[in-house]
């Protein structure tokens, strides 16, 4: 891994936990000050998913770029130029361990072991990108589905401050919330395997090793099954909250989430967060 990329993981780490211990406290309190009613375990996943609300938003759309203008990456989708794929999976990298530290730090509130097998494998998949310059266009491709995590979290923010699900500002959220869920983890699918299945067999795809061609055939299915599991999730935060699982609850569908009226309160634990 070259020096810049170090440098833009540490910078990412360090920058994502000053916005989660800093930033975010001081936003919140002024731009919403109602969340400071919060009990302190919601106070923590407010000022977490602020963060995870600004880490979609720079690398989705810094993927986006890469798709429309990096033509290196997309004519050769293993060993093209990596150069602007590794800057953006360095900014995953840096969130990535400072949510680890976030979940070690606040294991009995907010502590999930699929979510760190999430992320180590996210880490592992990701490391050979940053050492090998490989699968760039890949690596980059899965990181469009973060463009959906913003609506999730608004979602959150909306119950947590006891919105009505009738709200406009509600409803308008969850309609978005589905249209951009389908066009960022589902419509593009299709594309996305015909082009991992083009590459099966070919001598680029033969040099990379065994352990990067795991990264193609098993991190994706696991992040598929991740993110669709987390956007289905519903926060019960009217029910009494239960210290082992104040973070991620079992769902009705999407839309049922966002338009329609609560369904009976259910405390099961589910993987969740998209």
């Amino acid at each position: 891994m070259e020096t810049r990329e170090l440098t833009v993981v540490a910078g990412s780490f360090v920058g994502f936990q000053l916005l989660f211990s800093v930033v975010s406290p001081r936003l919140a309190s002024t731009i919403t000050p109602d969340c400071r009613r919060l009990p302190p375990p919601k106070l923590t996943e407010w000022n977490s998913r602020l963060v995870s609300t600004v880490h979609a938003l720079i690398v989705g759309f810094f993927c986006l770029y890469i798709l429309w203008f990096d033509d290196a990456v997309n004519a050769n989708p293993v060993w093209g130029d990596p150069n602007l794929v590794k800057l953006n999976v360095a900014i995953t990298c840096g969130y990535l361990v400072y949510d680890l530290v976030l979940l070690a730090c606040n294991w009995k509130t907010m502590g999930d072991g699929f979510f760190v097998c999430h992320h180590l494998a996210a880490l592992y998949a990701y490391g050979y990108v940053l050492t090998r310059g490989v699968l760039p266009y890949f690596a980059n491709f899965r990181l469009i589905s973060e463009l959906s995590t913003p609506f999730v979290n608004q979602r959150w923010f909306f119950e947590a401050l006891k919105y009505p699900r009738s709200h406009w500002m509600v409803v308008s959220n969850g309609v978005a919330m589905a249209v951009v869920f389908f066009l960022v983890r589902i419509a593009v699918m299709p594309s996305y395997w015909a082009s991992v299945f083009a590459t099966f067999g070919t001598p680029e795809f033969e040099r990379l090793g065994l352990g990067a061609q795991s990264f193609v055939g098993l991190r994706c299915p696991f992040i598929d099954s991740k993110t669709r599991r987390g956007l289905l999730q519903k926060e019960h935060l009217a029910a009494p909250p239960n210290p082992a699982s104040t973070r991620r609850f079992d769902a009705p569908p999407l839309l049922h989430a966002a338009v329609l009226p609560d369904p009976p309160q259910s405390h099961r634990r589910c993987d969740a967060r998209a």
